[in-house]
């Protein structure tokens, strides 16, 4: 399995979740993303309508009764009711459920940077696990040591 380690340094959640759930869709994989914070799922539910203002990216909220149907499914729980395959993490919080899906992407700011380094050591001793380390360069994403 492979962990992505996003280390949000200056842009919030909700602008890097549009790109990482279009490139999971267009690998024909379907997404559970993951928040304690009310707010914040609102904010990146906007995201995913406005992101693009040629299209949209198709989404739900966990509990409607369409879950099971959605490309994308925000919730507050690790519990993927439209079997997703890939897991957005984008609170900081890491959660040991995304250890049962394909590929997990663990989302966090300077804030939880000591709950990530913990969590980046756990799963680095795991025979299983390839976490790879993400970090904000100008605009862009690039993979860093």
């Amino acid at each position: 399995m492979r962990v992505d380690f996003y280390h949000l340094t200056r842009d919030p959640a909700e602008k890097l979740v549009p790109m990482l759930a279009g490139k999971c869709l267009q690998a024909d994989a379907r997404v559970l993303l993951v928040s304690r914070d009310e707010k914040q799922c609102a904010a990146m539910s906007k995201a995913l309508w406005t992101h693009d203002p040629a299209s949209f990216l198709a989404h739900d909220f966990a509990g409607s009764d369409q879950e099971s149907g959605q490309p994308i499914l925000i919730s507050d729980r690790c519990e993927a009711a439209n079997d997703a395959r890939f897991v957005i993490l984008s609170d900081g919080l890491w959660r040991d459920e995304a250890l049962q899906f394909d590929r997990a992407f663990l989302l966090f700011t300077a804030e939880e940077i000591d709950g990530a380094r913990s969590t980046w050591r756990a799963l680095s001793a795991k025979d299983d696990v390839t976490p790879h380390y993400w970090k904000q360069d100008g605009g862009r994403w690039v993979e860093g040591p």
